[in-house]
Parts: C-alpha cells; sequence; structure tokens
C-alpha cells in the first residue's frame, strides 16, 4: 500500500486553527504558517472510512470509552510498535492531554508544591502549572556537539538537586521532547526512574509525539520503579485528528486513577466520550501502521532537507536532524541577527509564519521551530523564504 503525501492540500476556509486564524499570533493574515503542530495531510484511509461508517449509522447519542474495543486497541498500539505491554486496567480517557496532565498535577501535588520539567519546554507546560499556582521549576537541556551523536542532555547534577528539593512533588516529561524533538534513551529514562523514586517524585510523562521518533522510543512504562505514574498520550498529532478530540492515560496507582474518573465524571461532568474521536483512535491503532510508517520516512525526509538546505547556506549553523517530533528546533545563535527584525522580514516581506523560540522558555532565545508536517513544497517555500529573510538583515 502507497500514500502519496506530496499531493496538495487546502485548508483554508476550513476554521483551520493554523491556517484561517495565523493573525491571532502573528498580527498579519495571508501567512504561509510553519505554527502549531498539526499536519497539512489528510488523515489515514483506515480512520477516514471507520468514521465515515459510523457517519452512514446517523445516530450520535451519548457513549462510553470504558470497553475492552478502545483499551485493547491502545494496548496493541504499545505492544506491536514498541514490544511494551499496558495493563488494559490503569487504562484511563480525557478529552486532551494536556486537561488529563492538569488533573493529575493537581492530584499528586498542592498549591505552592514544585513541578520540575525540562527547558526549553512545550509553551503549554509553564502557565499549566502556574495556574494551579504550584512553582514551575525548569531543569535546562544543554546542546552538547559532538558530531552525528549531537543532541541536548541533562544536567544531572542540576536536576539532582531540583529533585531533592522538598517543595518538587512531580516531575512531567516530555518524550519525545518538545521543541528540541529529543528522544530520551533507556538509559536516561531509568536514571530519571532511579532519581524520581528515590525522591519520592510522582512522574508525568507526555508521550503525545511517540509515534514521530526516528531513534527507538521507550515507553516509561518500561522503566518505571514503582508505580507513581502516568504516561499520557493520544493519537492525534501522529494521524493528524487532534480536531476529533480525545486522548487516554495509562495511570499505574489505583488510587490517583480512581480519583482522576472521580474528576472525569463526578466534578466535571466529562466521562461521555466524542464518540468520532474513539472511532478514530481504534482504527488508527488497529490498522494505521502502514501509513504511519510511510508518514515518518516522509517527515523524516522533510527534516534531512531543512538541515541541508539551511547547512549549505549558512554552514556556521551545523544544524542536526531531530530524533523525534515533525518539529525542525532552528538554532540561528550563530548567525547574530536580531530576532525581532528576522520576525518583521519574516511576517512582512516573505509572508510566512514560524513560531519564536523563545515562546518555549529563555533557553529557546534565537531559535525558531519550524513545523515540516506538510508537502515538501511548502516545505521549500518556507525555507527559502527564511533564507531571504536573514540575507535581507545582513
Amino acid at each position: 500500500m502507497s500514500f502519496d503525501f506530496s499531493a496538495p492540500t487546502c485548508r483554508l476556509n476550513s476554521y483551520s486553527t493554523q491556517w484561517d486564524y495565523v493573525s491571532d499570533r502573528f498580527g498579519a493574515a495571508d501567512l504561509l504558517p510553519f505554527t502549531i503542530s498539526d499536519m497539512d495531510f489528510a488523515a489515514a484511509p483506515c480512520i477516514t472510512a471507520a468514521l465515515q461508517k459510523r457517519l452512514d449509522h446517523g445516530i450520535f447519542g451519548y457513549s462510553r470509552w470504558n470497553h475492552d474495543d478502545f483499551k485493547q486497541a491502545i494496548c496493541h498500539w504499545f505492544r506491536s510498535e514498541y514490544n511494551a505491554n499496558l495493563d488494559p486496567e490503569n487504562l484511563v480517557y480525557g478529552p486532551s492531554v494536556i486537561y488529563i496532565v492538569a488533573k493529575l498535577i493537581q492530584l499528586w501535588s498542592a498549591p505552592d508544591d514544585g513541578v520540575l520539567f525540562f527547558d526549553p519546554a512545550y509553551d503549554a507546560f509553564r502557565p499549566l502549572i502556574e495556574s494551579a499556582n504550584r512553582q514551575a521549576l525548569a531543569s535546562p537541556l544543554t546542546y552538547v556537539e559532538n558530531g552525528e551523536n549531537s543532541g541536548y542532555q541533562v544536567d544531572w547534577q542540576h536536576f539532582t538537586t531540583q529533585a531533592e528539593d522538598p517543595r518538587c512533588k512531580v516531575l512531567l516529561l516530555c518524550n519525545p521532547h518538545n521543541p528540541t524533538g529529543k528522544v530520551w534513551s533507556r538509559e536516561e529514562l531509568k536514571k530519571i526512574a532511579e532519581i524520581a523514586k528515590r525522591n519520592q517524585l510522582k512522574v508525568i510523562s507526555d508521550d503525545i509525539h511517540m509515534d514521530i521518533c526516528f531513534t527507538p522510543y521507550n515507553p516509561w512504562v518500561e522503566v518505571a520503579c514503582d508505580d507513581q505514574w502516568a504516561i499520557v498520550s493520544s493519537a492525534s498529532k501522529s494521524f493528524n485528528i487532534p480536531a476529533l478530540t480525545g486522548a487516554y492515560a495509562a495511570i499505574a496507582c489505583e488510587e490517583t486513577k480512581q480519583a482522576y474518573l472521580n474528576i472525569l465524571k463526578q466534578t466535571e461532568g466529562l466521562s461521555s466520550p466524542a464518540i468520532l474521536g474513539v472511532i478514530a483512535t481504534m482504527a488508527a491503532y488497529r490498522e494505521g501502521a502502514p501509513w504511519l510508517h510511510a508518514l515518518k520516512e516522509y517527515l523524516h525526509g522533510n527534516l534531512q532537507w531543512v538541515t541541508e538546505r539551511l547547512n549549505q547556506e549558512f554552514p556556521q549553523l551545523n544544524l542536526h536532524v531531530p530524533q523525534g517530533t515533525y518539529l525542525a528546533w532552528l538554532d540561528l545563535t550563530p548567525l547574530n541577527i536580531d530576532m525581532d527584525k528576522l520576525q518583521h522580514a519574516l511576517i512582512h516581506q516573505q509572508k510566512i509564519a514560524i513560531m519564536r523560540g523563545d515562546c518555549y522558555g529563555p533557553l529557546g532565545i534565537n531559535h525558531l521551530r519550524l513545523n515540516v508536517g506538510c508537502q515538501r513544497e511548502k516545505v521549500e517555500r518556507g525555507v527559502e523564504g527564511l533564507i531571504k529573510a536573514i540575507h535581507s538583515l545582513n
């Protein structure tokens, strides 16, 4: 079975956040967007077929997620793709990954407690923590140049000191890491797990980008030292279905699982899922592997092209292809350019929208996050526009 990811698509006038509402963030309309992390590809055919079958049924009453079809589809995916075993009894539903993460933070900490995370970080993490009256404790990742093994590494001494702080109660992990594209090795995760257990930290692993890894993805269940953890994920990023809503979590601690379900149903009345999201997830995890594997190859090609083209034009950048995600994390520090002026040139001269790195914390200064989840032709237009914008400042 073959899939053509180069086929043109149009998302304009479809209420697309990335396309139709680009002016909300960039102050101008009619920009070519490389922004929030969804893709410009149509969903896998197995998903659209399953949705069409349900649409033809024509009845959309209240539904359930707590059944074997949904939970076993998730377990099948982890087992077949990653040789990892999840206990179906640990699985829960949520309307989104961020919703589940927020509720777990509330359950596992108290106001003024600390939540530890690696920086730079997905831009929703800090406000999520601080709006819950918790302390956001950022642990810096450092980029180490080592040829093909170049990448972001943990400052273990600093991280350990932060974990030992009695205020620190929760570690919020992102695997693979957004925005850097780091995929955590098993050895790194084991070391993190040991530090977490030693300091009685609860671990929440946001693995929503897990299926877009170009080196082996290791789920937390494979390294956990206790039951004080949760893996939170969704088919939404991998299969480009976030608008259908829906996520899930494996919560190892039974007491925490029941407390979460009580909030979901009794407190917030969200236990009846969006049925199309449930159906899409089951179809993706049962039948979508061939499509996903082809998608990953295409995305990796996009990332390689971006890296090679920018290194060709600006050899001093020495960029490397990220280990995971479809987000190119571009460090422009060696160019010594004014990032405010670059954004102005991108928006007003090149008509291109690319996320500023400082959205992801102070370690993102002088960076851009470029979404390559789109046709190669669009990627080429965006990168050539970026090159022109950089040259215009010199």
